[in-house]
């Protein structure tokens, strides 16, 4: 079948004045009505055409329904774009296979790229900011929309209602063209009426109330759709009872929100399809469906599944696309699932990083990564969102002032509606360390989503993102950035040591007096005395570090602290004494993490720069080799705590990072050795 035109003409001539086109705002239009229109607008565009694609990009309604079908009775190409389309969108999927705006417009026909037989060119939704375009043939979009009607029955088709925002291909295919092979009527109001002016933000009280008062007997929803008609059901006395079969698509649904949509009255199927299969594959029937099954694939489809589990198709498919015709074989699919024995496909998850929302939007998270992380104030983001109304973000601070807010707002306007960033999370960087990042710098999603999505993620991960720009913070001061890159004098090291003498040598009484603060805590007072027996005399480590660079180690030892470092250990006695003993916590989270990162980078680019002998670093290389080890054991410990706890040593935490930092700034640079890391 590649027409229409002769199925309406059969319709016409058995029910003449029924109704084939219901604008609801306007005037009907009767199928004798109908069949005189597509065939009279069929000869102007085969004629002034010459079979260059034609844009079409119309609300709903009388217009765009007879201008679809004069365009496929005359054999042009259409290229069907929907309204949430960015310009920069349009113009590349215009540019792209040579299609002009107005239908009736001569255009100055030219070399085509589109593969013989294309009907129609359908861009998705955008999955990246320039994705390729799938062509169809008129054959091929019909045999599938002839499947619907077999598979469901020409009944449902008595008032078919357009939900879906125009220039869906589900929409087109099994909702209007199904609707004309049955002889049904296809109810197509403006979005508006129906309370989609803005399709990413549906009126669904209205939306229900007008398909109750249009008598509505079938609809095909996305996930997002069908939930809020359901909510509005749930939480009213309306019912739909008019409807007959409610077909939903475009991406996962979840069984309980089939099993609520089934318990208000919505006889709800479940489908499965893709653009390249001409957007339906399978259907479940309404005699043996399973919930949570995309039904048994329709007549003109065969599925198998491959041995890694990706869904594997045949049957008639796509043309190719835009200058690549397709290559024959079993169509990929790209997703994960499996075929019961009654023949019925599941649905299990992608095979790719690809997101389908829950308005059945396809996006790549790469491509509005990008966009994110175009915006200086973002170091690292992750986007997810599979079966959510929206794309939402992981991000990583590029600052401590990074104002991810004002990022997102700028990354947004730079995509079309349906791929903004809806909710973000500020978290933590990915690294290889903690195994969130490949060797080659790429998202490791599936920890990433382990970690921070898909459970509450542990303490310790917290304060790591709690206290990131904190730490970013203390980064900047130039005492540390130059102890960091080598970039300090020997004076400035022993300096630096003298300091770290003086609240070093407090460690263990802290420790002692927070012991002491937690005697009914049997599980921080070990840990406490695991700490107490690995800390003890470790400024003495520090003295003979002083003596090996060429310092007074005897000077240090009866030296007064600098009021910076006088002031942070004070502070830590105070907190202890106090308030939550489980502050002190904070500080040793502080501390170790910071001795870690300079043992790793300072000590060999100071050691390096100043010719100074192994023993001159015996506390930064040994302590931040106890620390990392340290620092394990301190998660775990963290992680079992409650959250009074949890609060305090964040707190302390934030507190430390900045008295910490001023013991640093306190430390004279030679001007000649301050230099940037």
């Amino acid at each position: 079948m590649t027409r229409l035109l002769p199925s309406i003409r059969r319709h016409a001539s058995a029910q003449p004045g029924g109704i084939a086109l219901d604008p609801v705002v306007g005037p009907p239009v009767t199928w004798a009505e109908l069949a005189e229109r597509v065939a009279s607008e069929a000869v102007r565009y085969r004629a002034q055409r010459h079979g260059v694609p034609a844009v079409l990009s119309l609300d709903h309604g009388v217009e765009a329904a007879v201008r679809e079908l004069a365009l496929l009775e005359a054999g042009v190409p259409v290229l069907s774009l929907p309204t949430f389309f960015t310009s920069d969108q349009a113009n590349h999927a215009c540019s792209a296979c040579g299609a002009t705006g107005e239908p009736a417009a001569p255009p100055k026909p030219g070399p085509s790229l589109l593969p013989e037989g294309t009907a129609r060119i359908t861009f998705t939704s955008g999955s990246t900011g320039a994705p390729k375009g799938v062509c169809l043939s008129a054959s091929h979009m019909l045999n599938v929309a002839g499947a619907v009607v077999e598979s469901v029955g020409s009944t449902h088709a008595n008032r078919h209602c357009a939900l879906l925002p125009p220039g869906i291909l589900l929409e087109t295919v099994a909702g209007f063209f199904a609707t004309m092979l049955a002889g049904g009527t296809y109810v197509c109001p403006p979005q508006q009426a129906l309370g989609l002016a803005d399709p990413f933000r549906p009126d669904f009280g209205r939306m229900a109330r007008m398909i109750a008062q249009w008598r509505i007997t079938s609809l095909i929803l996305v996930p997002e759709y069908l939930t809020g008609i359901v909510v509005v059901l749930e939480r009213t006395e309306l019912r739909l009872p008019d409807l007959t079969l409610v077909a939903v698509g475009g991406a996962r649904v979840a069984p309980e929100l089939l099993a609520r949509a089934r318990r208000v009255g919505l006889p709800v199927r479940q489908g499965y399809g893709l653009t390249e299969c001409g957007s339906v594959v399978s259907l479940e029937s309404g005699a043996d469906a399973a919930s949570g099954s995309v039904g048994r694939p329709l007549g003109h489809m065969q599925a198998w599944v491959a041995e890694d589990g990706e869904i594997m198709l045949e049957g008639e498919m796509f043309l190719g696309t835009i200058g690549e015709p397709r290559l024959p074989g079993p169509f990929a699919t790209g997703d994960i699932g499996r075929l019961d024995e009654a023949g019925r496909l599941w649905i299990e998850g992608r095979k790719s990083a690809l997101i389908v929302t829950s308005f059945g939007r396809n996006i790549s998270p790469e491509w509005v990564e990008t966009q994110l992380m175009a915006q200086p104030a973002i170091l690292q983001a992750m986007v997810h969102g599979d079966g959510l109304p929206a794309p939402e973000a992981l991000l990583v601070p590029a600052s401590p002032e990074a104002d991810l807010a004002a990022a997102i707002e700028a990354a947004n306007a730079a995509l079309p509606a349906y791929a903004r960033v809806a909710r973000w999370r500020e978290v933590s960087p990915f690294t290889t360390d903690n195994r969130m990042l490949t060797g080659n710098g790429r998202l490791r999603r599936k920890a990433i989503a382990e970690a921070w999505l898909e459970c509450d993620p542990p303490f310790f991960d917290e304060l790591e993102a709690a206290t990131f720009r904190d730490r970013l913070r203390f980064l900047t001061i130039p005492q540390v950035r130059a102890g960091l890159a080598g970039a300090i004098g020997r004076r400035a090291y022993i300096d630096y040591l003298g300091q770290a003498y003086h609240h070093v040598r407090h460690t263990v009484p802290l420790m002692q007096a927070t012991r002491a603060r937690l005697l009914d805590r049997p599980e921080l007072v070990a840990a406490l005395d695991d700490y107490i027996e690995e800390e003890t005399g470790h400024e003495e480590w520090i003295l003979s570090d002083i003596a090996a660079a060429g310092g007074d180690a005897d000077a240090a030892r009866n030296s007064e602290p600098h009021p910076a470092t006088r002031a942070m250990v004070e502070h830590a006695y105070a907190r202890i004494a106090s308030g939550n003993a489980a502050a002190f916590f904070g500080m040793v989270y502080v501390l170790e993490s910071v001795s870690v990162a300079l043992a790793q980078r300072g000590a060999n680019a100071v050691a390096e720069r100043l010719g100074l002998p192994p023993e001159a670093f015996t506390y930064l290389t040994s302590h931040g080799a106890l620390d990392q080890h340290h620092m394990t054991f301190f998660a775990g410990l963290v992680n079992g705590l409650p959250n009074e706890d949890r609060d305090a040593i964040l707190s302390m935490a934030r507190e430390m990072f900045g008295l910490f930092g001023a013991v640093f700034a306190s430390i004279e640079l030679e001007d000649a050795q301050h230099v940037a890391a």
